[in-house]
């Protein structure tokens, strides 16, 4: 039989069935039935070019075992059907983290994902995989980052020159309940004649912010949200970090704490078709619950329309949302102690209207 649970006018199917909330359609992807480990955190999705999507996430016992591996799955756009994951990445050796999944515009798929060398995330370092036919193979593995403590979080973005600008972060120190003050947001270039990703600029903040992502909103001129640095606990002034760039994100403002609350969770930020932005984040200074969509129309002056997509009992968190071709904005996100991916489908007028 069935379970489920009605939550805030959605009801949440326990066995991978979609729900229909006023053109809200939410879908529970892969859990702990999915047998890559019970560890399911974070995914991250693309659209290809044939119009099928494809999800990756990392797997294994837990956030910090040796056995872990980032694992692909597609969706067909015929069959309209997941496949079931599959291992993509892993090291004999050490711990693999976030994975990052993106089609560039020459078609060129890439997987960039964290390699873990010691005890904490502060250990890492950053490789990548590329695909030539739509992630059905996959190259060997390469370095992206040898510095220690870089990982990925948020998907590349295509600036109005033509680069590539891949949002990354340098996380310091060693205590696995707390990011430190000195950890920043870091941004990664694409260099088309060399071929390899160069370091570009850092946003610093007062108290260490992480995992930013960034939009365009006019050539050369970025925004950027980050997760703030801190701890756990409760507080009262935890906020997303706002950061600006003037020079194509060569250089960064400092970061300053912005109007949304932020939980020590990861956040989303996209620029949408006809140019709104959007960003996804949990819309709680304490809890990763609930996990909202804010709409802005006038380049991140006013956010006028808020709406939840995801609401307890349970944790939301770690968003990554796209665009599809169809207008449709696909958020994807894990839940239930990083033990279950789920996907949320809605448009802009949804956000507006709640229809």
């Amino acid at each position: 039989m069935r379970g489920h649970t009605i939550l805030s006018g959605m009801v949440w199917m326990a066995y991978g069935v979609s729900v229909l909330a006023a053109g809200l359609v939410t879908e529970r992807l892969f859990g702990p039935e999915t047998p890559t480990g019970p560890y399911k955190h974070p995914a991250s999705i693309t659209e290809l070019d044939n119009g099928d999507l494809y999800l990756v996430y990392y797997g294994g016992a837990d956030e910090y075992a040796i056995r872990t591996g980032v694992f692909g799955s597609r969706y067909s756009h015929v069959s309209r059907k997941w496949s079931a994951p599959q291992l993509v990445a892993s090291d004999p050796f050490r711990s693999v983290g976030n994975g990052v999944v993106w089609q560039a515009p020459d078609g060129l798929v890439w997987l960039f994902y964290v390699v873990r060398w010691g005890d904490t995330w502060s250990t890492s370092r950053v490789q990548a995989k590329v695909s030539r036919d739509g992630g059905e193979t996959w190259s060997e593995s390469f370095v992206v980052s040898e510095r220690e403590g870089m990982m990925v979080r948020g998907r590349p973005i295509v600036l109005a020159s033509g680069e590539y600008l891949l949002p990354a972060y340098h996380e310091t120190g060693h205590d696995p309940e707390l990011v430190a003050s000195d950890s920043c947001g870091w941004f990664l270039r694409w260099d088309a004649k060399a071929r390899q990703w160069t370091e570009s600029g850092r946003i610093q903040s007062k108290k260490g912010n992480i995992q930013p992502a960034a939009v365009e909103v006019l050539p050369d001129r970025l925004i950027a949200y980050c997760r703030r640095g801190g701890g756990y606990g409760p507080v009262s002034d935890g906020y997303i970090v706002r950061a600006e760039s003037n020079d194509g994100g060569r250089t960064w403002s400092e970061g300053q704490d912005s109007r949304f609350p932020n939980p020590n969770a990861a956040v989303d930020f996209v620029k949408l078709r006809r140019g709104s932005l959007l960003l996804v984040f949990n819309n709680s200074m304490v809890d990763r619950d609930p996990l909202t969509v804010a709409l802005s129309e006038d380049g991140d002056k006013t956010w006028p329309w808020l709406r939840d997509i995801a609401t307890g009992p349970h944790d939301f968190a770690y968003p990554v949302a796209i665009q599809t071709r169809d207008g449709k904005i696909h958020v994807v996100y894990t839940s239930h102690q990083r033990t279950v991916v789920n996907q949320a489908v809605f448009d802009e007028n949804w956000i507006k209207t709640g229809r």
